[in-house]
């Protein structure tokens, strides 16, 4: 069993990659495809949570990943990610990801996101992670942010049970007003 006093700060595990944008990996609009992005944010997720749980780490879920810009081929794309929380054998990985302009010298602020990931030892089982030593006052509100996230989820979850698709139709015909469907079954 894993010393349970164990205990490792921040950062000891914040990771940075950083990697130039060609042309491979943009889309038919010409901007940079999202799932090089969700790669990139996945591998350095891996990074950061192998780093502090000292084991093989999985992907167990991704809380939203919003695009707010986008990237150019030719730009440098940096990808800095911390443990921001820690359960019994999960670890909850912040992201942020950043463009550079190398020409113009303009940076911006591309994408955000959450990855939970879970430590594995050598018989693939989930294995208890070192506790968090929060150092600032900036990593006590990425964790505590990242309780509320988890609050919100299982309840985001019980709200999605009690929504399933509906098989009386006539009963939900009030929520589909002003809505673009029609409803053809007959």
């Amino acid at each position: 069993m894993p010393d349970q006093l164990h205990f490792k700060p921040v950062r000891f595990s914040e990771t940075i990659i950083t990697e130039l944008m060609i042309p491979s990996y943009s889309n038919f609009g010409g901007k940079i495809h999202g799932g090089i992005l969700l790669s990139l944010m996945d591998k350095v997720a891996y990074v950061c949570a192998a780093k502090h749980a000292g084991n093989y780490c999985v992907t167990a879920s991704i809380d939203t990943v919003d695009f707010l810009a986008p990237i150019e081929v030719g730009e440098l794309v940096s990808l800095m990610a911390s443990v921001n929380y820690v359960g019994n054998t999960s670890l909850v990985i912040g992201i942020r990801v950043v463009s550079e302009n190398i020409k113009t010298n303009s940076v911006n602020h591309t994408n955000t996101s959450y990855f939970t990931m879970v430590a594995k030892d050598e018989q693939n089982q989930p294995t208890q992670v070192p506790g968090l030593i929060l150092e600032t006052q900036n990593e006590v509100r990425r964790f505590v942010e990242a309780i509320r996230r988890k609050e919100l989820r299982q309840n985001y979850r019980q709200e999605v049970e009690q929504i399933k698709t509906p098989t009386n139709y006539e009963k939900y015909e009030h929520l589909l007003i002003g809505e673009r469907c029609k409803i053809a079954i007959g």
